[in-house]
């Protein structure tokens, strides 16, 4: 081999840059175990809510780690705590907990502020047609707005002075533009205001203080993908992305002025709650009680506001005493849904005071302690805009009040400081308050009692706890979203889940590991030393790359990295196999090592191209967890390739060249599978016969019984909850539907765990419709968990009973999903096709192996669909499967490519022979490869499918099946076919 030296010193480069980037994540494992062992001996299970409050110990432990000027010394360099965690390896939320969400961004809201909240008729009725539209379209809903204009518009333009040709867009969009003309800007906007969001949203997840955070715009389509791993309080989380921080401020209005308006409201309630009942109550009744009705109303009696009392609804008042003076009543919480609707109702507008008649109003935060809510009356305008907003602030800080509870102080610029002091003056004069509103809800709505304010500061104050205050300057700091921001898509996992899938993940790569080094010796002797050798540099090379580039390991990254160590012993197989033939042909050592590794080097190109470019395509369309599968595929396919080639042939030149002798087999293997004559084509027609009736059976399946198809492909939401003792899923399901209506629940890994999916209220994807669908399961299943369980505990998942895990998929990113996992599969063929057809100039080649990879699918998908029922692991079709079936798909090409590469030497050397003594030959030559190669990879997936994860069994059967079907096609299929279609050309005469 030339330039060995440069090999050498490549190989101990990357060693070294492996092992140096490694060692960060060693000693970063090493602070974060020492945190835990400390939060352990400082709070004691005995404790309530043990959990939460290591937590928070952890957190104090590491804080007061990152004070040090240093935590890790090499030699060369010092490195402070956040140092080491920025160097050190990414963990995916399966293996560390967190939250990964999916934001969309709200298209609609954003053209209704272009439009300045237009009303035309046309404009709005195009808005609401393309959300219809989005339901079954692949367009982005900008171009479904563009669709459902142009269908309705009539001689309407976008470019109207009441949509878009407004004083906003004054010097961009003129009346006289075309519709054509404003699409661009329009789409312009649209981006601009997304990168917008996509920046607020950066800022908030920086100040939020998770380690290693990942923030993505996805395409065009206005969704932007989060991930926090590590993150606890999975509800911050939704609060600090999903809050739009609209902070607006408004003179309060005198609740004196609206008694008469208040009295006429209490009546309309009354009336709507029980019509005949009003209609009965008589004219005099109404007049005699309306003095004490506005005395009432005013806050001016004396009303228990802790309680409400048994009324009828005849003579029920809706409104109570206000809590605070500035609000102008309180209210039920039970009624707020039915007063905040007569509230905005035209009904309600006209019985307003003429003075009063743009009131608008708002309520203020909800104590959980007490039943009751305030209301306040807010002093509106024609255009309904505040007279000072948020976007004045230009700094925001957690601070303390007098009373030492969090608050929040704000300074503003300005324009705002000068705003400011006159409302604050005239607030002053008329003895009356403002109101502070952060997303239309009232915070405070405090008086001024020293005069106008200059310099433009002000706070908020409220009964925040000390996170809530930070997260709330924090959005102030960073900004507001330019529109609502939906949670579409979105995975929770507890940090106990993530542990024990560090654990498994562990375990079951050190088994198959092992396994593989013990089978390589076993089957090559002293050769085998070699590979095992090269392996073990392989999978740290991997693993130092991962660290390096900043990537994020998954569970199944783990899965893709044992895959990979299968890939790296097929390439070895490939080498020893060919210098085992080219000895028996009599050749000396060194010759047959030079030949051996020149031979093979065609097919194990071939073979990981073939390979890695499924890997790339899964990549591309791949999110979360998949890519990571991906990305450790692609990383150990290049690795796999340098260790086999360059690192297992300069350690098997150096022994050789000392004089030490290699067999590259032992006593028991020696001559195994050496001249095997099988005829293979003989038996091609009953292959085809097996494989037609067991696709056959697999159609017939998937037509009746279909696939169990998860939440990536059907939408809904899904929880794995584990209990105290085992379950009866159907009793739980049981309970479950009394609630949702209708579920799926199924066990999932031990009898004591249940994963449970429901499509109840999918279509809403608001944080208050994914609290009140969590709090109803909780309700639904209480009676199986532990007496005295709260919803906290289940939520945090205590003592490792509650909710693990949870997702959500909306479904119209489940139709998104389907179609990227079409296209994924049809792309992978396309581009194989293609490739073969590059290298073997013959498109019979491509059409062996296309076949034999649509056979092997196929077939995966039949036994899927028979069996998942039955089966006692979850057998979901998710995008999981689909990175398996790309994966069997390249699995598949590797052994036929091989084979075929085989066909075409054999076709080149052996000039004279019959087509089908080529084709037989190259079957049975490369026939200890194809089942050495085989074993390793179905004993490496076995290890991973007995000891790994539970939700990675799905994706192991797919990948067990689908080396074993593999296999069995290219040597029956995708052969036979090419065969078939190519004899006719090698006919000899």
């Amino acid at each position: 081999m030339q330039n060995k030296g440069l090999v050498k010193l490549f190989a101990i480069l990357f060693g070294l840059v492996s092992i140096y980037q490694l060692s960060f994540t060693f000693k970063a494992n090493q602070i974060e175990d020492a945190a835990k062992q400390y939060a352990i001996e400082k709070i004691s299970e005995d404790q309530q809510d043990y959990d939460a409050l290591r937590g928070i110990e952890e957190t104090r432990y590491l804080d007061s780690i990152s004070a040090l000027d240093q935590v890790f010394n090499l030699g060369i360099a010092k490195f402070k705590y956040n140092e080491v965690k920025d160097k050190a390896m990414n963990l995916g939320l399966d293996l560390k907990g967190g939250i990964n969400v999916i934001l969309q961004i709200s298209v609609k809201d954003i053209l209704k502020g272009l439009s300045n909240d237009s009303s035309d008729p046309i404009f709005n009725r195009a808005l609401t047609d393309a959300e219809e539209l989005q339901k079954n379209s692949q367009n982005t809903y900008l171009e479904d707005f563009f669709i459902s204009f142009d269908a309705i518009k009539g001689d309407t333009k976008l470019a109207s002075p009441d949509i878009f040709a407004n004083r906003t867009l004054s010097e961009e969009i003129t009346f006289n533009m075309t519709d054509e003309e404003v699409k661009p800007i329009l789409r312009r906007k649209i981006d601009e205001s997304v990168v917008s969001a996509f920046e607020v949203l950066r800022k908030r997840i920086d100040q939020f203080g998770v380690t290693q955070p990942n923030i993505q715009r996805l395409g065009n389509s206005g969704r932007i993908l989060v991930e926090l791993p590590g993150a606890r309080d999975v509800n911050r989380v939704k609060k600090l992305l999903q809050g739009t921080a609209q902070l607006e401020f408004w003179d309060v209005e005198n609740s004196q002025n609206l008694g008469a308006f208040l009295s006429q409201a209490n009546t309309a309630l009354r009336a709507s709650a029980e019509p005949e009942q009003a209609e009965e109550t008589t004219e005099d009744e109404g007049i005699d009680d309306e003095d004490s009705q506005i005395e009432e109303l005013l806050g001016e009696s004396d009303i228990d506001t802790t309680a409400v009392d048994e009324e009828s609804d005849l003579t029920k008042s809706f409104f109570y005493a206000p809590t605070v003076p500035s609000a102008m009543v309180s209210i039920s919480k039970a009624d707020k849904d039915v007063i905040k609707a007569y509230l905005e109702s035209d009904e309600a507008k006209a019985a307003l005071p003429n003075d009063a008649k743009f009131t608008t109003f708002a309520f203020g935060i909800e104590d959980e302690t007490i039943d009751f809510v305030n209301v306040f009356a807010l002093k509106g305008n024609r255009e309904d805009k505040p007279e000072l907003s948020g976007a004045v602030i230009t700094d925001a800080r957690q601070i303390y009040d007098e009373f030492s509870k969090p608050a929040v102080s704000m300074d503003m610029n300005l324009k705002g400081a000068k705003i400011w002091e006159e409302m604050t003056g005239r607030a002053f004069n008329q003895q009356s308050q403002i109101a502070i509103v952060l997303d239309d809800i009232v915070y405070s709505a405090p008086g001024v009692t020293t005069g106008p304010i200059s310099g433009g500061s002000s706070r908020i104050t409220g009964d925040f706890s000390l996170t809530e205050a930070q997260d709330l300057a924090n959005v102030l700091r960073a900004g507001k979203l330019p529109a609502s921001a939906d949670i579409v898509q979105a995975d929770e996992v507890g940090p106990s889940l993530g542990q024990e899938a560090i654990d498994t993940g562990k375990k079951s790569f050190a088994i198959a590991l092992i396994l593989v080094l013990i089978w390589m010796i076993f089957y090559y002797g002293k050769a085998g030393i070699f590979s095992d050798l090269a392996l073990v540099l392989n999978i740290l090379l991997i693993f130092g790359i991962l660290s390096g580039l900043g990537a994020v390991l998954t569970l199944p990254g783990i899965a893709g990295i044992v895959l990979t160590v299968g890939i790296s012993v097929d390439a070895n197989v490939l080498i020893y196999e060919r210098v085992r033939e080219e000895l028996a042909k009599g050749k000396g050592q060194k010759e047959a090592v030079k030949d051996g590794f020149a031979n093979a080097l065609s097919s194990i190109l071939d073979a990981n191209i073939t390979t890695g470019l499924t890997a790339l395509i899964l990549f591309v369309f791949g999110t979360g967890p998949i890519k990571g599968f991906a990305t450790t595929l692609l990383i150990g396919i290049l690795t796999s390739l340098f260790t086999a080639i360059f690192i297992t042939r300069l350690l098997i030149d150096w022994y050789v060249n000392r004089g030490g002798k290699l067999d590259f087999s032992t006593r028991l293997t020696k001559g195994l599978f050496r001249n095997i004559n099988i005829n293979f084509l003989k038996k091609r027609k009953l292959a085809y016969v097996v494989s037609f009736v067991i696709i056959i059976g697999g159609l017939a399946s998937l037509f009746t019984t279909g696939l169990d198809e998860g939440i990536d492909f059907v939408g809904g939401r899904t929880y794995q909850v584990r209990f105290a003792q085992d379950m009866n899923p159907e009793e739980v399901k049981t309970a479950v539907n009394a609630t949702f209506g209708s579920s799926e629940v199924k066990t999932i890994g031990n009898p004591n765990q249940l994963k449970i999916s429901t499509k109840y209220k999918i279509d809403e994807n608001s944080a208050e419709a994914d609290e009140e669908v969590q709090r109803s399961l909780y309700d639904a299943i209480v009676p199986f968990l532990p007496d005295g369980f709260t919803y906290n505990q289940f939520v945090a998942g205590e003592n490792n009973i509650g909710k693990m895990y949870s997702g959500k998929v909306s479904p119209t990113i489940a139709d998104d999903i389907k179609r990227s996992s079409v296209w994924a599969i049809l792309g992978s063929l396309i581009v194989v096709f293609l490739y073969i057809l590059l290298r073997f100039k013959k498109w019979q080649f491509s059409l062996g192996a296309v076949a034999a990879v649509f056979h092997d699918v196929l077939i995966v998908l039949g036994i899927f669909s028979i069996a998942w029922r039955f089966m006692p692991f979850s057998m979901e079709i998710d995008q999981a499967f689909i990175a398996a079936i790309l994966t069997v798909i390249g699995y598949s090409l590797n052994d036929t490519v091989v084979v075929f590469d085989r066909i075409r030497e054999f076709l080149n050397e052996h000039t004279s022979w019959e087509f089908d003594r080529t084709v037989n030959s190259a079957l049975n030559s490369t026939l200890s490869r194809t089942l050495n190669t085989s074993l390793t990879t179905l004993v490496v997936l076995l290890a991973m499918f007995l000891f790994g994860a539970d939700s990675l069994r799905g994706l192991l059967f797919a990948l067990i099946v689908g080396v074993i079907v593999g296999t069995y096609s290219s040597v029956f299929i995708a052969t036979p076919i090419m065969h078939d279609t190519l004899k006719r050309s090698y006919k000899k005469e």
